[in-house]
């Protein structure tokens, strides 16, 4: 099982689709490249992320330091509210 709850390009024929998926009676966040075949189906690829619920935090925590690390050395602009 796996319910699609955001995606977005990554290039021509590639999508990054975020999300829920179970494995074993256990649920994931999954974060996977997708890619378009011959007859116009987004078929998943092997590169991507599987992050169990328990751990997301921890996971969304290090992406925040990322985010930081990158603003502070001019990589990403400074979030205008």
């Amino acid at each position: 099982m796996s319910e699609p709850v955001a995606e977005m390009e990554k290039g021509p024929n590639e999508k990054i689709f975020f999300s829920l998926s179970e494995y074993k009676g256990k649920k994931y966040a999954d974060i996977r490249v997708y890619f378009e075949n011959d007859e116009s189906e987004w078929k998943p690829t092997r590169k991507g992320l599987t992050i169990s619920l328990d751990r997301f935090a921890e996971f969304k925590e290090h992406v925040g330091t990322l985010e930081k690390f990158l603003t502070t050395q001019g990589h990403l602009p400074v979030d205008q509210e």
